[in-house]
């Protein structure tokens, strides 16, 4: 496990590590997950063993600290990504990233385009104000203090077993204003910064989630747009062959 500060008063962003070859791989989770959870299965396939791979868990959640005066926007877990990269010696990195991560890993090529050479993205969000079923919505609809204090107990309950083994981890207070600043969006938006950004992209949909709004437009801008059979928001859990075959480039 290693660590980097990334704010003044030294909280620290962690990460568990996997040496190899260059350019580094660096996955993130999505809202109130883990990333070795949603990823160290898929780093360990064969085709893709031998790459150096980060697992980084984003401020509030897993084994990363939670400040209770951090304010959990993208633009700020972004920065703390680019503070875990700069202190691990990373640039170029190829970041896989689900969900709520996928926005941060965007935002993070727009900010520090250095440290980016790739992007898989599994289902991430691109857009502010998701449909009221998306699990940050419904976490933002709720009053900060009210959450914390009485419906995160519901949430977990509502959530299912699987998102809850994770979501029980992160601190209630970061995860309800990691949901706000997802629900924000980014200026300018996720879609916009990725439509432009003159990097490989890959975005991963999963057939049971329905078709990608806006996907001409992505492929017109040069994002290669898999729809993934079999599966759902989970593409990993659901579909690991095809979420690694992206991964390794075969997309």
């Amino acid at each position: 496990m290693q660590q980097a500060a990334f704010d003044s008063k030294g909280s620290a962003i962690r990460w568990t590590e996997v040496p190899g070859d260059e350019p580094a791989r660096v996955y993130l989770h999505g809202l109130g997950s883990v990333s070795s959870v949603y990823h160290a299965h898929i780093a360990a396939r064969p085709e893709l063993v031998g790459r150096r791979s980060l697992f980084v868990d984003l401020p509030g959640h897993g084994i990363s600290d939670r400040p209770a005066d951090f304010g959990y926007s993208l633009e700020e877990n972004a920065d703390a990504v680019a503070a875990a990269l700069d202190r691990a010696g990373v640039v170029g990195a190829e970041l896989i990233a689900h969900s709520m991560g996928g926005a941060v890993a965007v935002v993070l090529a727009h900010r520090r385009p250095e440290l980016v050479s790739r992007l898989v993205l599994a289902e991430a969000n691109l857009d502010a104000f998701p449909p009221p079923t998306a699990g940050s919505s419904g976490i933002a609809s709720y009053e900060e203090d009210a959450f914390v204090d009485e419906h995160h107990a519901r949430v977990l309950e509502a959530v299912g077993p699987l998102w809850a083994a994770t979501m029980r981890l992160a601190d209630p207070r970061a995860l309800h204003r990691s949901a706000v600043g997802l629900r924000r969006g980014s200026e300018p938006v996720m879609r916009s910064i990725l439509e432009d950004l003159p990097i490989d992209r890959v975005y991963l949909q999963g057939e049971h989630s329905g078709e990608l709004p806006g996907r001409p437009a992505l492929e017109a801008a040069g994002v290669r747009v898999v729809t993934v059979p079999c599966a759902g928001h989970n593409i990993m859990f659901d579909n690991p062959d095809v979420f690694a075959a992206a991964v390794a480039g075969r997309y």
